[in-house]
């Protein structure tokens, strides 16, 4: 079992950058597929990117070329770098641990999940 606590969310201006940390204890990350979603008031939870457990990395429409996972397995850590940040890219951000290899996208393919962290886009 692993635990998540997410990091690194805030208030930031359209255009401007953030980067979420998601923090790892108990287990390795390495022995995880480690995906981001994110949730909007009134709106479904929506995938945002992950990261594979055998490598690679894949993201939602939306955020790509924008949006960049990385992995640091020394510190146990996954990251979401955030640029060019748009007003719709405000929700609650959430990592969460995967035993499935590839990259998944359906948050029912993900067993942990950490509590979130707010990101808020201003015009």
């Amino acid at each position: 079992q692993v635990q998540l606590v997410e990091s690194g969310g805030g208030l930031v201006q359209a255009g401007g950058s953030l980067r979420l940390a998601c923090a790892a204890s108990g287990r390795t990350l390495g022995s995880y597929s480690m995906g981001w979603f994110r949730q909007a008031p009134g709106k479904e939870r929506e995938f945002v990117a992950v990261s594979g457990r055998g490598g690679g990395a894949t993201y939602e429409d939306s955020v790509r070329g924008r949006f960049a996972i990385s992995r640091d397995n020394a510190r146990n850590t996954v990251y979401l770098q955030m640029n060019s940040l748009k007003v719709d890219d405000t929700a609650v951000y959430s990592c969460a641990a995967s035993y499935e290899m590839g990259w998944p996208s359906q948050d029912d393919k993900y067993a942990f999940w950490g509590q979130g962290t707010q990101v808020t886009v201003s015009s």
